[in-house]
C-alpha cells in the first residue's frame, strides 16, 4: 500500500513524493531497496535533498517532560535516517524517481513470521526539502522478516510448546547488553505444561550484530518492563543472556536442545537465587562482539519520539492516503 500526499508545507500546486518499496520482507542488517517518485507542481522547484527515515511505533512509559511530567502511551521513534538524493531542480510537472538501496540496522525488529504479522509496526517516511521548506509526507508501511538464528530460536521454542501471546516495541535499555537503538522488542511467550508451575510467561528480545545474535530472555514479568524508563534495568525478574553467532553453534546444529537449555538455566536460577537473579551465557562469541558494537555510531539519528502520529498506519484521515 502506497501513501500518496500533496506537500501542506509547500501549498497548494507544491511537489509530490511518492515511495515504493521493493516486493519481499527486509532482513535485519539486509538492503531496503526502492524508489522515490517526484512530481513536479504548478512551478518549478529546487529541491534540497530527498531524505528516508526509518520509523517505529513504541510503547514510551514513564518518559520525563521538561515540566517533570510522565505521560505513558505510545509513540513514534526515528531510528534511522538516509539521504537518497541531493540538490537538483524539479521542474514543474516533472516526473522524475530517484532508486534507493538502504542498510537497515541489525536491531530492526521482525514485524512477521512465515508472513505471519506479529503486531510491531515499522514505516519507511519520506522526507522532501524544497528552499528551506520540509514536509515528511509519504509514509510506507516497512515489512522485516527474522534473521535465521531468529527464526530458528522462535521455531525451537513452539516445539517445546511455548505459545505466541504478544509482541510489542518498548523504548528504554536493557542494561549489560550492547543494545544501539533506543527501543527493543518484547515477544511474550506461554509456557507450556512442563514449566506452567514455575514461570507464567516467558519474555524474548532478540540483540543482533554483525557477528553475532543476543538473546535476552526473561522470566515471569510482573513488575514492569525489562527497561525501567530510564536507562536500567528494572531489576524485577530473572534475566538471562545467551550470545550465539548468526550460523548458531560449531558442530551439528540442535536448535531445539540447545533453547531448551536456556529455559532450564533461567528456571533453575529462578528459582535458585529468586527474583532478581541477572545472568548471562556464552556460546562461542565473546561479550567484547556485542560491547563493541554499542559504541560505533553507524549514521544513527537521536531517537525522536512523536506523540501526534499515535494512529500510525491506523487509518489517520491526516495522512491523506490513496
Amino acid at each position: 500500500m502506497v501513501f500518496k500526499r500533496l506537500l501542506g508545507s509547500l501549498g497548494v500546486g507544491g511537489p509530490t513524493v511518492d515511495t515504493v518499496l521493493d516486493p519481499g520482507a527486509a532482513r535485519p542488517g539486509g538492503t531496503l531497496s526502492g524508489r522515490v517518485h517526484l512530481v513536479g507542481g504548478t512551478a518549478d522547484h529546487d529541491v534540497e535533498h530527498v531524505a528516508l527515515e526509518l520509523v517505529a511505533r513504541v510503547e514510551a512509559e514513564h518518559r520525563e517532560h521538561g515540566d517533570g511530567a510522565e505521560t505513558d502511551g505510545e509513540g513514534v521513534v526515528v531510528f534511522d535516517r538516509h539521504t537518497v538524493g541531493g540538490a537538483f531542480r524539479l521542474a514543474a510537472g516533472e516526473e522524475t524517481s530517484l532508486p534507493f538501496a538502504v542498510t537497515l540496522p541489525w536491531e530492526t525488529p521482525a514485524t512477521e513470521l512465515h508472513g505471519q504479522p506479529l503486531g510491531i509496526v515499522l514505516g519507511v517516511r519520506t522526507e522532501l526539502a524544497v528552499a528551506g521548506a520540509r514536509d515528511r509526507g509519504d509514509l510506507d508501511p516497512l515489512a522485516v522478516a527474522p534473521l535465521p538464528a531468529q527464526e530458528a530460536v522462535l521455531e525451537a521454542l513452539g516445539g517445546l510448546g511455548f505459545g505466541f501471546r504478544s509482541a510489542d516495541l518498548e523504548y528504554g535499555r536493557i542494561g549489560g547488553t550492547g543494545q544501539r537503538l533506543p527501543f527493543y522488542q518484547e515477544i511474550e511467550l506461554t509456557p507450556p505444561p512442563r514449566y506452567a508451575h514455575q514461570v507464567d510467561e516467558i519474555e524474548l528480545t532478540f540483540l543482533a550484530v554483525p557477528g553475532a545474535l543476543e538473546v535476552v530472555l526473561e522470566a515471569d514479568k510482573r513488575g514492569g518492563p525489562f527497561s525501567d524508563g530510564h536507562g536500567g534495568h528494572g531489576g524485577h525478574d530473572a534475566l538471562s543472556r545467551f550470545t550465539v553467532p548468526h550460523e548458531g553453534p560449531a558442530g551439528p546444529q540442535d536448535w531445539t536442545s540447545l533453547v531448551d537449555g536456556w529455559i532450564q538455566e533461567l528456571v533453575e536460577h529462578r528459582a535458585s537465587y529468586g527474583s532478581h537473579a541477572v545472568y548471562g551465557h556464552e556460546s562461542g562469541v565473546g561479550a567484547a562482539v556485542l560491547a563493541g558494537a554499542a559504541g560505533i555510531a553507524g549514521g544513527m539519528v537521536a531517537a525522536e519520539v512523536v506523540d501526534e502520529v499515535g494512529d500510525f498506519f491506523e487509518g489517520d484521515s491526516d495522512d491523506g492516503e490513496d
